[in-house]
């Protein structure tokens, strides 16, 4: 009997752990019987009562464990952490607020079964804010043209994962794991399959703009050499152009020396714009010098305070 682990990562989602737990359960014991699983439940140091529900569901239930973190390792270490602590065949991983559609594991199953070694679940629609998804459509199709590794449009890490790619993560030893695109430059043979992403079933979304943009420059500075190419390119030519006008300016001045002004507003504006163009660069090639400095550090991924029913 083959055996299929479910992991859900979890912070803050008092509402929705019992609910999910016993929608897998339910799955598995009707439409899965054939398989032996677990389901393992990440929490990330929440703050409500999601671990004394946890910590009841696991009393109840020997198939379902509980990780619990010491710390909130962030949205990237928590999941990769605890992928790696599962025993299945496979990996099935989704969120644990149900915007990730249960009712798709099934589906996964089956093209694993085929031979796929990766099964992805890619957003086609979604009921989230209209806005909000076309920042992620313009971010999606930004980085897959300026990376050297094809990414996965709207893909969040929702899918199935066979063990021989779990092993393959977990001799990475990367302290700050990006799996979106891990799976797309090392994984092996996958499917994608479509869904209509729903809205939260209960709760309030942890995700914001800063936490959003730093996922997007994790994957910039791990997947991208133009941002520092740009700079290196832009800074030579801005240069040349900067040594022409200096040179047209000259000519003026020599040819109408009683008449022609400079004046002080380019002067002005010259200096706003090459600073503010300097700070950005600055900025931009600090994003990849922290990204290196997080990994030279090499910390561990998480730190447990305690586990249930392992």
């Amino acid at each position: 009997m083959k055996k299929i682990s479910v992991l859900v990562p979890c912070y803050n989602e008092e509402e929705n752990v019992i609910p999910m737990s016993e929608a897998l359960t339910v799955l598995f014991r009707e439409q899965l019987p054939q398989y032996d699983y677990e389901v393992v439940f990440i929490d990330n140091c929440s703050t409500d009562t999601t671990r004394e529900k946890l910590k009841m569901i696991c009393r109840g239930d020997s198939k379902i464990k509980a990780i619990l973190n010491a710390k909130n390792f962030g949205q990237f270490n928590s999941p990769y952490y605890g992928m790696l602590q599962t025993t299945g065949d496979c990996v099935i991983c989704l969120c644990c607020d149900f915007q990730d559609p249960v009712e798709l594991i099934p589906k996964f199953i089956e093209e694993w079964e085929k031979g796929y070694k990766i099964v992805c679940g890619v957003k086609t629609q979604s009921e989230e804010n209209k806005f909000d998804r076309f920042l992620r459509t313009c971010y999606y199709k930004a980085i897959k043209k300026m990376s050297d590794v094809e990414q996965i449009e709207h893909f969040t890490g929702f899918g199935l994962y066979d063990r021989s790619f779990i092993e393959v993560l977990r001799d990475l030893k990367d302290p700050t794991p990006f799996l979106r695109g891990i799976v797309a430059e090392l994984g092996p043979k996958r499917k994608d399959i479509p869904y209509t992403q729903a809205k939260r079933r209960a709760g309030k979304t942890h995700n914001n703009w800063y936490s959003l943009y730093d996922a997007a420059m994790l994957s910039f500075t791990s997947y991208t050499k133009i941002g520092l190419r740009i700079a290196t390119i832009g800074g030579f030519i801005i240069s040349m152009i900067s040594f022409l006008i200096a040179i047209v300016y000259l000519i003026l001045k020599l040819i109408h020396w009683n008449t022609f002004q400079a004046g002080i507003a380019p002067i002005l504006l010259g200096i706003f714009f090459f600073g503010s163009l300097q700070l950005f660069f600055i900025g931009l090639v600090g994003e990849y010098i922290m990204s290196m400095n997080t990994r030279i550090m090499n910390r561990p991924l998480v730190v447990e305070e305690e586990r249930l029913n392992f």
